[in-house]
């Protein structure tokens, strides 16, 4: 029996497939595969899906440069979804957030979760997202991006702003006011640090996963 027949696709030709980070089990994407889909996902270890929009077999990044390494292929107790756990270079949504799921619904019976803003979009999930746009500024190059403007000037400028916006954060803590601004300014320039010296937030999140344990 080849490894594919114990997925059951459905009438279409299909099964659906979720998509999640192997490091910290965030939940990617989700996405749709037909057998030739799963069979080169084995095959390559490179994560290939179907477009039901267009009609064709796709490799996951092959025009973003987003793509997700897959380290293991797991089907569920009926045989009609998959779950690829991967490692990805990039995020995972064409928006350019690391996840499809970065938008919340809350009702009576579910809130927001705590440490999350307004719009639901909690501090790590922000993180990722401002790190995208980073990375895609750095890419693109547009001009009279700010961000592209900063990298332009190398990484010495760049950790002196980190420096600079440092102290603004001690000055703010000292006087009791605009603490949450100058915070802010600080992640974005160290994001754009990291960005220009090719560190991701993964691997910074892994460092600080290590020490927390």
């Amino acid at each position: 029996m080849g490894v594919t027949e114990r997925v059951r696709f459905d009438e279409k030709g299909l099964v659906p497939v979720v998509a999640q980070d192997a490091e910290d089990g965030a939940v990617l994407m989700v996405a749709y595969a037909d057998r030739e889909a799963v069979e080169r996902t084995l095959a390559t270890g490179e994560a290939h899906y179907y477009s039901r929009s267009r009609g064709e077999l796709w490799r996951k990044g092959q025009t973003s440069g987003n793509t997700q390494r897959v380290v293991e292929v797991r089907v569920d107790c009926d045989g009609d979804t998959l779950l690829y756990l991967v490692e990805p270079r990039g995020p995972a949504c064409h928006t350019g957030e690391r996840t499809c799921f970065f938008a919340t619904l809350a009702g009576e019976g579910v809130g927001v979760s705590a440490g999350r803003g307004e719009d639901g979009v909690g501090l790590g999930a922000m993180l990722e997202r401002l790190a995208g746009t980073i990375a895609a500024r750095r890419r693109e190059r547009p001009e009279g991006s700010y961000t592209a403007s900063l990298m332009e000037r190398g990484t010495g400028y760049v950790a002196q702003k980190v420096g600079e916006e440092a102290v603004e954060v001690v000055v703010a803590a000292l006087r009791g006011e605009r603490l949450a601004e100058e915070a802010a300014d600080l992640v974005y320039h160290l994001l754009v640090l990291l960005e220009e010296r090719g560190v991701g937030t993964g691997e910074v999140a892994r460092v600080l996963r290590d020490r927390h344990r």
